[in-house]
């Protein structure tokens, strides 16, 4: 049964990721006045690139990537969805935390490990950016332990039941401001997206990346985008009353930041990172301390 539970969670975070990738494309295409693709076009495409044939360069290079994926999987696994998860009671938000980092290490490893130099550049961007956006993060997780006197996923947004005005949104609007601007930095979208920049480094870390690896950089992807805005919603908008209801608030969250890729320009790394300990930090440390005293 737990092991049922375990591939059901991960197939259905997976689909939901990749679902909100294609409407994502859908609706950055209305923004530029195209039709656009259909909403199941990046599910075609990892059925696509599943079944291709792969180039590798070396043993790290395959190690990476598998280690990339079942990092963010694992992640997924303690994230709660209307308060329930695949198995584990410990939803701690520091264990999820360094789950996170492991997936996106194990994708740095892998691309580095191509030798092209547009990767290595992407890769350096990347974790540059990283610096930037988990210190003004952690200080807005801290300001939720403070408030909510619980590390534990669930008991934070089980403390939100009852009315949308129990939502944290409303008892730390600066903290959810700097918590969207971090996500916006996590999810690599413009004005963070400097570590892909296409005209610059031709995608960056996603260069020497074709075929299954390819595919497996897409489910990634996808399984990020179910984490993080899963994360968001059970910080500042209560969870979900069901699946259906989960599922939809981080749809919400996640247009909201395909939005501001379509208006914002790209920062340049060093531009982003001030901008990033500057803006969100100071609007976290200003709740952090609201909350304390």
């Amino acid at each position: 049964m737990v092991i049922l539970n375990i591939l059901l969670y991960a197939f259905g975070s997976i689909l939901v990721g990749l679902t909100f990738m294609g409407i994502g494309r859908k609706v950055t295409a209305r923004v530029h006045l195209r039709y656009g693709p259909p909403f199941y076009q990046s599910i075609m495409d990892v059925i696509k690139l599943l079944s291709r044939k792969s180039i590798t360069h070396n043993f790290v290079m395959d190690l990476g990537m598998i280690m990339s994926l079942a990092g963010l999987i694992g992640t997924m696994l303690y994230v709660p969805i209307s308060g329930h998860t695949a198995f584990i009671s410990n939803t701690n938000i520091v264990v999820i935390m360094y789950l996170m980092a492991i997936g996106y290490l194990g994708m740095a490893m892998a691309v580095a490990a191509s030798g092209n130099p547009n990767a290595a550049i992407g890769v350096s961007r990347a974790l540059t950016m990283m610096l930037g956006y988990e210190v003004p993060f952690f200080t807005v997780i801290l300001g939720l332990i403070i408030f909510n006197n619980s590390s534990s996923v669930a008991v934070i947004a089980a403390s939100q039941a009852g009315s949308i005005w129990n939502w944290n949104i409303w008892h730390m609007p600066l903290g959810y401001i700097a918590a969207e601007i971090t996500l916006q930095a996590m999810m690599g979208e413009k004005p963070f997206d400097a570590m892909i920049a296409p005209a610059e480094i031709a995608s960056g870390p996603m260069v020497e990346l074709s075929g299954k690896y390819l595919g497996l950089g897409f489910l990634t992807h996808a399984v990020s985008i179910f984490v993080e805005t899963g994360l968001i919603v059970n910080f500042f908008f209560g969870g979900g009353a069901n699946p259906i209801d989960f599922v939809l608030k981080q749809l919400g969250v996640y247009l909201v930041a395909v939005i501001f890729d379509n208006i914002f320009p790209r920062y340049k790394i060093e531009q982003a990172v001030k901008f990033l300990w500057i803006f969100p930090m100071g609007l976290a440390v200003v709740q952090l301390l609201l909350l304390a005293f």
